[in-house]
């Protein structure tokens, strides 16, 4: 009986891993995902400007 009980309990504590794993991989992909919305925000401010000019530059070229 000892034995059956030791597996028993070896197998829920492996699921009980297995779950916090699964929670933590969630929220790791969560701050990347973050990470990458604020650099392409930062990236878009501060090219904001010139990406302006030149597509208003090819506007006007193609209007000509």
């Amino acid at each position: 009986m000892s034995k059956i009980k030791n597996w028993a309990i070896s197998k829920v504590a492996k699921l009980q891993t297995m779950q916090d794993e699964e929670g933590q991989g969630l929220a790791e992909y969560g701050l990347i995902l973050a990470l990458i919305a604020v650099v392409c925000i930062g990236v878009l401010a501060t090219l904001g400007g010139d990406i302006a000019t030149k597509l208003g530059e090819v506007s006007a070229g193609l209007t000509q």
